[in-house]
């Protein structure tokens, strides 16, 4: 499922589509006064307005089978039914056609900013206005995302089996006491006659501590192993606003995002939003200790989606998720593309 669209491009496809139908009818009603009727002004305004809601059955005919009209074709936008991303029909979308044309009547703006007004107060996060509830329908953003053409890992995106724990870095680790080594075997010889040397004690009690030492710090190696570093592939993040770095730690994107108390936070990236669609901490992401990249959202109020080939696939909050090379991540309206360096 494609993310919902952000409300000023749906604007710029309402103002497209209204400046084109509007164009055509004026030019029609006018057309009509100066050749038919010169003295007879309500028939271009009579005109003026069967034109209009002729188009306007053109385009819901056009939104009810395909989801677009011009300015949504223009834009990247499409109208889907909630439920399953197909077209919502003839009949709702007559419905809401009718509801944006009410909306738009000469009423200073009112009308439609109302309808923006209760999308942008969504409680679904969907941005749905009263009008796209007619249908049940919402809109989408289809645009392909930079980089869809690359090769990539065709399989379905995986949800790694982990805490967000595994987000956080490994704890420090604690001295541990190497064991006690044991003393190496003195060797002793049987009874022998007096003529057989005793071994040198000097000699024995060197070689004791030298034994020791050996296990001591063959102990200390495996213990320093036990607990591996974030080695392996590095991963660099590229942020539409042209920011890019190398992933070192945990880092937290938002509008003015801020650690919790005692998180070790290593990057921290404040982002700007134009439609106030960014939560103030919205997400966070890190090489987990297997090398993988894995991002969460942290109950953000419009959510983050994973773009994949295309596909994108919303993140459940609290949950983290293994990104591959080349995906796209997209808090709100901005959006993160990942790169494996090797």
């Amino acid at each position: 499922m494609f993310p919902p669209a952000e409300l000023d491009r749906r604007f710029s496809a309402f103002a497209l589509d209204r400046a084109l139908s509007w164009g055509i009818a004026a030019v029609a009603g006018y057309a009509v006064w100066r050749l038919a009727a010169p003295d007879r002004f309500w028939v271009a305004v009579a005109t003026f307005a069967g034109v209009a809601l002729l188009l306007g059955l053109v385009t819901a005919i056009l939104l009810g089978t395909t989801g677009l009209t011009p300015g949504k074709a223009a834009v990247g936008l499409r109208v889907v039914r909630r439920t399953d991303g197909r077209p919502v029909g003839f009949l709702p979308a007559l419905g809401r056609t009718l509801a944006l044309g009410l909306g738009g009547l000469p009423t200073l703006g009112l009308g439609v900013a109302t309808l923006a007004w209760t999308a942008a107060m969504d409680p679904q996060r969907r941005r749905r206005g009263l009008h796209d509830r007619i249908g049940d329908a919402v809109v989408v953003d289809v645009r392909p995302t930079p980089g869809d053409t690359a090769e990539a890992d065709d399989r379905p995106q995986q949800v790694v089996n982990l805490t967000a724990m595994r987000l956080l870095p490994a704890p420090a680790e604690q001295p541990v006491a190497a064991p006690a080594p044991t003393p190496a075997p003195i060797p002793t010889s049987p009874p022998t006659p007096t003529a057989v040397p005793l071994p040198d004690p000097a000699t024995t009690s060197a070689r004791v501590p030298a034994s020791a030492a050996a296990r001591q710090a063959s102990a200390s190696t495996q213990v320093r192993g036990a607990t591996p570093g974030p080695a392996g592939p590095r991963w660099r993040v590229e942020f539409d606003t042209g920011e890019s770095f190398v992933v070192e730690g945990l880092a937290i994107v938002g509008r003015r995002p801020e650690a919790r108390a005692g998180e070790p936070v290593r990057h921290v990236v404040p982002l700007r939003s134009s439609d106030m669609s960014l939560s103030k901490t919205h997400a966070q992401f890190q090489v987990a200790p297997d090398g993988a990249l894995v991002v969460m959202d942290r109950g953000s109020t419009n959510g983050s989606y994973v773009v994949r080939k295309g596909l994108s696939k919303a993140l459940t909050p609290g949950r983290p998720s293994t990104l591959l090379d080349g995906d796209a991540v997209r808090f709100g309206d901005r959006t993160m593309r990942v790169a494996r360096e090797p």
